[in-house]
């Protein structure tokens, strides 16, 4: 084949190929991501506070419970040391009762014995009364030996539980550590992605819903009168917490530095002599309901369906809170979150109303 008839059968070919395969696809432009609204980002946004929040309130939880481990096994680990050494000293005396009854057993007669062949049998009887009260002592001896090591291996079983407890408690105190993390993480990264525009109108936005919802909430009577007095506690506890205005929240933390909200609340009530549970769930469940018509300066503003955020009420409609991650101790209206109800840490009965100030 001349080098002509081979350049047209190649540029047959390649014209052939050419005809015979698809043509390329046009591409199709993606449609540009919608930009998310205010209202939507702001919804996310307060999700994850949320979630952070009920993390840090379960880790404060098992850090409470924890913390009552450790003193039991501490409490356990004493009496077991003291038990331990009165075993030592029972297994001592036992010991000594041992070789006493060895060594005096070929000798020994039996009391009815001795009392028979006595030529004196006062005497006898009076030493029948002495080895008597031997028998007993050497049964109590025998007894407070068994008693304590009794004793000693109830405890140790009990301290042993108690240990593993503690390991449990610790190892889920660290997964839930990491659990709040995480989600602070979640905050963090949604916050990195806006911009200082949304950033603004983000915050503009919040504002107004929370002016809309006060409104609404003073507005409607549910705070009946609001001009009730605190009581001595109650004011004791608002006066400590309004010495920690200005300071930054941190989850976990409970002064005197940094407070998360219920470490807050609880300090505040610390201070005011009357202990309250660390957590705002247990603030919730073990302490006095009260409508939020009878409310008073000191008493506890829960939010959210699972009581995971507390303020102390100010009065006036206001609060005292340590809001969130980023932000410090401050006075908010009593609607800045979604109420659940409120509690009364003293319990005691209404205040006398006082003037309006």
């Amino acid at each position: 084949m001349s080098g002509r008839l081979l350049r047209l059968v190649c540029t047959a070919a390649v014209a052939a190929g050419t005809a015979l395969a698809p043509a390329p696809a046009t591409a199709v432009p993606e449609p540009e991501p919608r930009e998310r609204s205010v209202a939507e980002l702001l919804t996310d946004l307060q999700r994850l506070y949320r979630e952070a929040e009920e993390a840090t309130e379960s880790y404060n939880a098992t850090e409470e419970k924890l913390k009552e481990k450790r003193a039991e096994v501490s409490r356990l680990d004493a009496a077991l040391s003291k038990a331990r050494l009165s075993l030592h000293d029972s297994r001592g005396a036992a010991g000594r009762l041992a070789r006493q009854q060895y060594q005096n057993s070929s000798t020994d007669l039996s009391a009815y014995v001795r009392l028979l062949l006595a030529r004196d049998p006062q005497h006898a009887l009076e030493q029948g009364h002495v080895v008597g009260r031997m028998a007993r002592d050497r049964a109590g001896t025998v007894g407070r030996l068994t008693g304590t090591e009794h004793r000693a291996d109830d405890l140790a079983r009990k301290a042993r539980k108690a240990l593993d407890d503690q390991l449990t408690l610790a190892d889920r105190q660290k997964k839930e550590r990491d659990d709040v993390r995480g989600k602070l993480a979640g905050v963090e990264d949604l916050l990195a992605s806006l911009t200082a525009e949304q950033l603004t109108r983000l915050a503009e936005f919040e504002e107004k819903g929370v002016e809309e919802a006060q409104r609404e909430l003073t507005t409607s009577g549910a705070l009946g009168d609001d001009n009730r007095g605190p009581t001595p506690k109650g004011e004791k506890a608002l006066e400590y917490a309004r010495r920690q205005l200005g300071k930054p929240y941190e989850w976990g933390a409970e002064g005197p530095r940094t407070y998360d909200c219920s470490g807050l609340t609880s300090r505040a009530w610390a201070h005011a002599g009357t202990p309250i549970p660390r957590t705002s769930q247990e603030q919730w469940a073990r302490l006095p309901r009260i409508p939020l018509k009878d409310l008073r300066p000191g008493d506890l503003v829960l939010y959210f369906p699972g009581a995971t955020h507390v303020a102390l009420y100010v009065g006036r409609g206001e609060v005292i809170e340590a809001p969130r991650t980023g932000e410090k101790i401050k006075v908010s209206p009593l609607a800045s979150h979604p109420l659940l109800g409120a509690v009364r840490p003293d319990g005691a009965g209404q205040a006398p109303a006082t003037e309006a100030r």
